[in-house]
């Protein structure tokens, strides 16, 4: 399934400790956030967001709900040093959205599923454009030398 709307500004990258997110846990402290929203705006943005389009299982309405609550700009990357990625925390919709009456639309379980994996995929394409496509530098992470020697 194709997705065809116009990729929307990359997001503006805060200063969150990414440790904060339930589902991330990053060793160090310099996440490079400045460096990939650079990377965002010249042009890694709208090459993820055209792969993840061309294959996304979301319709217009699901990303129509999505834009106007604004998930889109709450997106985070960093630079997780320590395994050598970029991380990311994909904005989704709460568990509770029906008591809390999110927008007209949104009127189903299989909706807020939709746009949540699709938030989450179109993220997880945004990592491997940044670290494949945008980013030359190497982890600073040095393995300690006491580490198991596995090869043998």
């Amino acid at each position: 399934m194709t997705l065809d709307v116009d990729p929307p500004e990359p997001p503006e990258l805060a200063a969150v400790d990414p440790n904060e997110y339930e589902d991330a846990e990053v060793a160090g402290g310099e996440y490079r956030r400045d460096e990939l929203e650079a990377f965002l705006r010249e042009g890694a943005w709208e090459e993820a967001f055209a792969e993840w389009a061309a294959g996304s299982d979301m319709d217009e309405a699901d990303w129509r709900i999505a834009l106007d609550l604004e998930l889109v700009s709450r997106f985070d990357f960093f630079w997780d040093d320590f395994a050598d990625r970029v991380g990311y925390h994909a904005p989704g919709l709460p568990e509770d959205w029906k008591e809390r009456d999110l927008h007209p639309d949104l009127d189903s379980w299989g909706t807020v599923s939709a746009i949540n994996a699709g938030l989450t995929e179109l993220g997880q394409i945004v990592c491997e454009t940044l670290k494949e496509e945008y980013i030359d530098w190497e982890a600073e992470f040095d393995a300690p030398d006491d580490l198991p020697d596995f090869d043998e």
